[in-house]
């Protein structure tokens, strides 16, 4: 995945595991994520993943509340 400038500081283990997290909540919603580049996507499928992770967060959030 292509680097971006909001994450600059994140260790490279951040880094894969936010990369592992991005492309698991992809492929659950339906959106096929290359390695690299992926500025040819529409903005309802990066959307739609962006709101996948953002459900999985809270959802893990909330759990971790009990």
């Amino acid at each position: 995945m292509a680097k971006s400038g909001s994450s600059k500081g994140i260790v490279p283990e951040a880094r894969e595991a936010l990369d592992r997290f991005k492309m698991e909540a992809a492929s659950e919603v339906g959106v096929n994520l290359k390695q690299g580049y992926n500025g040819d996507l529409t903005s309802r499928e990066a959307g739609s993943v962006g709101g996948q992770m953002v459900k999985k967060m809270i959802k893990s959030y909330e759990e971790n509340m009990r």
